[in-house]
């Protein structure tokens, strides 16, 4: 293939058209001015979540037209793919209207806005409701955040088992004007319980004549409404299923798991464990008033003061080391420095594999000693960096000869190997103890690890430094 031939085939790989903003069009129908009729057909073309994306930039004018225009169900879809606070535009419509909407809403969603408004709004929002919707959203609220019940939606279709191939297909015509998560039927037998699930296609390519038992699968994954989060967000996401079904502890079906509820649930477990990684007690929004970022952060830091406080009161202790040789206060950064960052990377590293919640003891060890070996290394690596920079920094740059300059730069050079592998151990053994104690390992945050790893650095720095240098060597100015 020629050189000419192969850019070709480069710049045809890379130059992607250009896609349609969608927003733009949508803005300029909204304000076209022409009957709504016509703009109502003409929105009929666009994804919900398109038109919800332009809401916030109509005015308040525009939005109540658009809610007589629309209808209710097509409000409700907008109002699921909306980013801000549902609540207020629900204000724009009146408790009636407002409880009609959330009742075409899927209980899941609706549950999400009411936990977002003042509980006694919220209370007179769900008695407006059909007996249907509130005990739908009843049964949501009924489970605690962490249990993976507070998650699932009510929108599935469920059959008997016994049926045939053409009742079942009866059945799910009737129940999909309700229920459009249609992609997989769950089957019940005579005493409730669930027994298994069978694939739409399976089902539409099924000859009348086969057995209902031949279509479905009886070993299919499922979880338990009161199971936590955390224990079964591994299990669900090892499934590449539409939804999963939610029993309660009699194996009676009460909801499901769908497949963006996966996404929204691991995407709020990693958002709650960055927060937690930064020091935080809860994750912070944009729009989020002072007073409550405070709240958030204040826990954390006033334990981090006192723990500096103790880091401080250790470097008093060494204040005669310092007296002596004062040049070491110059590199004392860079060894608490790295210590932070090598305890860090290991509980990085530790959180993300205690996950799994199958893990033995003997993994856990191995994880350990794997982490003291990186830190080892990489300690010894970079205090070997350590011993020829700054031995040359101090003989060239400060004049004070190569052989005092080598003896400081040994010293930082291994007190560096010391900090870092004591750091690795304990960005490992911290969260495991958490872990352990079923706490949430990522408790044991970024700030939390480097304060601690702080303590050790300068433990190990400065007692290196009275022990080689100036015990040893006897090099005090």
């Amino acid at each position: 293939m020629g050189e000419f031939e192969e850019k070709k085939i480069n710049t045809e790989q890379t130059d992607v058209p250009k896609k349609r903003d969608y927003e733009k069009e949508l803005i300029a129908i909204i304000k076209s001015g022409e009957p709504p009729q016509v703009i109502r057909k003409k929105l009929e073309d666009y994804h919900e979540n398109d038109i919800a994306s332009v809401w916030e930039e109509l005015t308040k004018e525009e939005r109540i037209k658009f809610y007589q225009l629309l209808g209710n169900e097509t409000i409700s879809e907008i109002f699921t793919y909306l980013e801000d606070d549902v609540s207020r535009y629900l204000e724009e419509l009146g408790l009636e209207n407002a409880a009609d909407i959330l009742e075409s809403m899927d209980a899941d969603d609706a549950v999400d806005i009411l936990d977002e408004m003042e509980d006694e709004k919220s209370d007179r929002l769900i008695q407006l409701m059909d007996a249907e919707s509130r005990h739908d959203i009843n049964l949501i609220q009924s489970y605690e955040d962490d249990e993976i019940g507070s998650k699932m939606t009510t929108n599935f279709i469920v059959i008997r088992r016994g049926l045939t191939i053409p009742g079942a297909m009866k059945e799910l015509v009737a129940q999909a004007a309700d229920n459009d998560n249609i992609s997989t039927l769950y089957v019940i037998d005579e005493n409730e319980s669930f027994c298994g699930a069978i694939d739409l296609k399976d089902l539409i390519i099924a000859r009348k004549y086969t057995a209902l038992e031949d279509v479905i699968t009886t070993s299919y994954p499922y979880v338990y409404a009161k199971e936590s989060i955390d224990e079964c967000i591994e299990d669900l996401k090892d499934y590449s299923e539409d939804s999963i079904p939610v029993l309660d502890n009699d194996k009676k079906i009460l909801g499901v798991i769908t497949a963006q509820d996966i996404v929204e649930v691991v995407d709020e477990e990693m958002g709650e464990d960055y927060a937690k990684l930064a020091g935080l007690t809860a994750e912070e929004d944009l729009n989020e008033p002072l007073l409550e970022s405070m709240k958030k952060r204040i826990p954390w830091l006033a334990v981090l003061l006192v723990l500096g406080m103790i880091v401080s009161a250790v470097v008093g202790v060494f204040e005669q080391v310092v007296s002596q040789l004062t040049i070491v206060v110059c590199f004392q950064s860079l060894i608490l420095g790295m210590a932070g960052n090598a305890g860090t990377q290991s509980l990085a590293v530790t959180i993300r594999v205690l996950m799994d919640e199958n893990l033995t003891g003997g993994q856990k060890l191995r994880l350990m000693f794997k982490e003291m070996r990186v830190g080892a290394v990489n300690g010894f690596l970079l205090g070997l960096l350590s011993l020829v920079f700054i031995g040359c920094y101090i003989a060239l740059v400060k004049g004070r000869g190569f052989g005092f300059g080598f003896a400081v730069s040994a010293c930082i050079g291994f007190s560096l190997t010391i900090a870092m592998l004591i750091s690795s151990i304990t960005g490992t053994v911290i969260p495991m103890f958490f872990h352990k104690v079923k706490i949430d390992p990522a408790v044991a945050s970024g700030p939390l690890i480097t304060t601690v790893n702080d303590l050790v650095a300068v433990v190990t720095y400065y007692g290196m430094t009275w022990l080689l240098l100036i015990h040893l060597l006897q090099l005090a100015e």
